[in-house]
């Protein structure tokens, strides 16, 4: 289980940049920003040998349940976590935690193996292995360390003596992306520690606030923002329970995760970095581990009633960890009212997989509200493993992951010998490597049955996109151009689906939205405003699609993409001109009784426990009508939909 660490603005900017790629980019759009150091700090050069990397082109962004690279190929993360810059252990060997293999070993919150290897070579060893990706944890106490790392942290690497940790954290970062490696950033923990206990860093803002947190994956984004290896952005690791406090999926408070996971990716993307994918891993654990009270690792269970939409439609990545020694109501931990409750390595082959669709992967059912790839970016075992049970977990779930083409992360990618022997790689004090694919290391035919199993490659075609829009707790505007119209209704709650997606799907009550780019990509015309409609001037004489409703129509030839609520009452709804004529006279799709839906269900159940109303794929939205009499419901109750012109 990792750590990571997060980066803080700390003074004035200068352009710095991390090493220049030699791999073929996409041109960057005009707001990306350029890598930021802080005042008078250097960032030295690439160190890393040119790769052949012809084979992908970022940045990436996701199709279905699939990443794909610039030119629209496949990119599986093939990745393993390069940990140690979350600051696990400070080299006093005084770490008492049994979990850390690591402990006794120097980090001095930076990568590890930096004072035993070269950075060139630690790079060729890891293509060695066959990865295209890592998996980088950081903590924000790293990022906002001043003081140089110690000499000997960097003895095979002469060129950062006299860094601080984040110098040493762009080096690696550089190398990383020179050599042809995907770089997911991943903040591990708020403070320089070993993850998982009761430490501090259960969530993202045990330690420190939610907008510092936030703020500082701002300051990461654009610190990186020019260095073409940085695909990713995995916003926190094994969100968990604290000693009073569980987190949770939507509820609203501060420690809403949900919440929490939206603000920071659509901040990134908007503020710092659009080119980004933006990881939301599931919670980690909740509830006391005691025989009799509720607990487990919900991880993607809520995503089936809640999922996130985000600024752009193409960036969301859903994450899961997978140890043998937890289980779906297991923590991993002894001793403390968990016996009764079996771990994954108790589980038979049936029995894992099904743990492992229920908890994750059902997030790849195509075209859902919370269609998304699954990275599970920790799983892992070690080398001197002898239990049985173990053993057999790992060859399952690697079975398990080759035969789903998943994208995986293995936990931990270096190591020290006779410390660590979970580690891919292991190196003495001489910086002799011994791994995973040495003669005899048990891991090794699971490893390779993963890496080198077959899986889709090359182009991947275009699927429609379904996302949810909520209101349970504030504003959903997910649309940049209707965010830079400004307030478009004062003080009502406000939905907007993301640009390139129209509104084709309303709840009766719960303030829920489904939007969808289905038989129209893009609809929208490039010029052009928005309508915000507010009565019924654009019902045509002789028009009255729901007699007796009050009725908010768009102008012709616009179509939906947001409403607005004040409590439950619809208050406006928000239209925008079409980019070719919207044809068709329309129907009446009724919903404040019973649920009316396409026999196709498509964007499955976006508002689970309301009554739901959805025009078909190939139908467009043009109005809301809804009832103002006292005493009845005000929220939805018919849409208007028509057809889409095939032209």
């Amino acid at each position: 289980m990792a750590a990571g660490l997060l980066l803080a603005a700390t003074g004035a900017s200068a352009t710095a940049g991390a090493g220049a790629s030699t791999r073929a980019p996409a041109a960057a759009p005009a707001t990306a920003a350029p890598a930021v150091t802080p005042a008078g700090a250097s960032v030295p050069g690439p160190t890393a040998a040119p790769a052949d990397v012809s084979a992908w082109y970022p940045p990436l962004s996701t199709r279905g349940r699939y990443i794909v690279d610039a030119h629209g190929d496949r990119f599986r993360l093939k990745a393993a976590n390069w940990d140690g810059a979350q600051g696990s252990w400070t080299g006093s060997g005084d770490i008492a935690d049994p979990a850390n293999h690591h402990a006794g070993q120097d980090s001095y919150g930076i990568p590890l193996g930096l004072d035993r290897v070269p950075l060139a070579q630690l790079t060729a060893d890891f293509h060695d292995l066959g990865l295209n990706s890592i998996r980088l944890p950081f903590s924000n106490e790293m990022v906002h360390s001043t003081t140089p790392v110690p000499d000997r942290a960097v003895a095979a690497n002469p060129a950062l003596r006299g860094d601080t940790p984040l110098q040493v954290f762009d080096a690696v970062v550089g190398a990383l992306s020179d050599s042809g490696f995907a770089v997911i950033l991943n903040n591990h923990t708020t403070t320089s520690r070993w993850c998982c206990g009761l430490d501090g860093n259960e969530r993202w803002n045990t330690s420190q606030s939610t907008r510092q947190w936030a703020d500082d994956w701002v300051f990461m984004a654009r610190r990186y923002a020019s260095v073409p290896g940085v695909v990713g952005a995995d916003l926190y690791n094994e969100v968990r329970r604290n000693a009073l406090d569980d987190p949770n999926w939507g509820l609203g408070d501060d420690h809403d995760w949900y919440a929490a996971a939206q603000l920071a990716g659509d901040r990134i993307l908007t503020e710092a970095n659009p080119r980004l994918l933006i990881v939301v891993e599931g919670i980690n654990w909740t509830g006391l581990p005691v025989d009799g009270l509720p607990h487990g690792r919900p991880m993607l269970t809520p995503v089936r009633a809640l999922s996130h939409t985000l600024v752009d439609s193409h960036k969301l990545v859903y994450s899961a960890h997978f140890y043998g020694y937890t289980g779906p109501h297991h923590s991993g931990a002894t001793g403390i009212g968990e016996t009764h409750d079996p771990r994954y390595r108790d589980m038979t082959r049936a029995e894992l997989d099904q743990a492992l669709d229920d908890e994750a992967f059902f997030v790849e059912q195509p075209e859902q509200h919370f269609t998304a790839p699954v990275w599970v970016s920790e799983f892992g075992a070690g080398a001197d493993e002898t239990d049985a049970a173990t053993r057999a977990w790992f060859a399952d779930i690697t079975d398990y992951l080759a035969d789903h083409d998943a994208d995986v992360a293995y936990w931990p990618l270096v190591g020290y010998q006779g410390h660590d022997t979970w580690a891919l790689l292991s190196y003495d004090t001489a910086g002799n490597r011994t791994g995973i694919l040495d003669p005899g290391d048990w891991r090794a035919a699971g490893w390779q049955h993963l890496t080198a199993a077959a899986g889709v490659t090359g182009p991947v075609a275009p699927v429609p996109v379904w996302r949810m829009l909520s209101t349970d707790h504030g504003d959903a505007v997910e649309s940049l151009r209707a965010r830079a119209a400004g307030d478009w209704d004062p003080g009502a709650s406000k939905a907007v689906c993301t640009d390139g997606l129209r509104l084709i799907g309303l709840s009766h009550d719960g303030g829920r939205g489904l939007c969808t780019d289905a038989g129209a990509p893009d609809p929208r015309a490039d010029a052009g405003g928005q309508s915000v409609v507010t009565d019924e001037s654009y019902v045509p004489p002789g028009g009255d699609w729901a007699s007796g409703y009050t009725k908010f129509q768009c102008p012709a030839g616009d179509f939906l993409i947001g409403y607005s609520l004040r409590g439950s009452r619809v208050s406006a709804a928000l239209c925008v001109p079409g980019r070719t004529a919207l044809a068709g006279a329309g129907r009446t799709v009724w919903f404040d009784r019973s649920d009316a839906r396409p026999a196709d269900a498509a964007g499955g159940d976006f508002a689970v426990g309301h009554y739901k109303g959805q025009c078909a794929r190939d139908e467009y939205a043009a109005g809301i009508a809804f009832t103002t009499r006292v005493g009845s419901a005000q929220g939805p109750a018919a849409l208007l939909c028509r057809a889409l012109d095939a032209s």
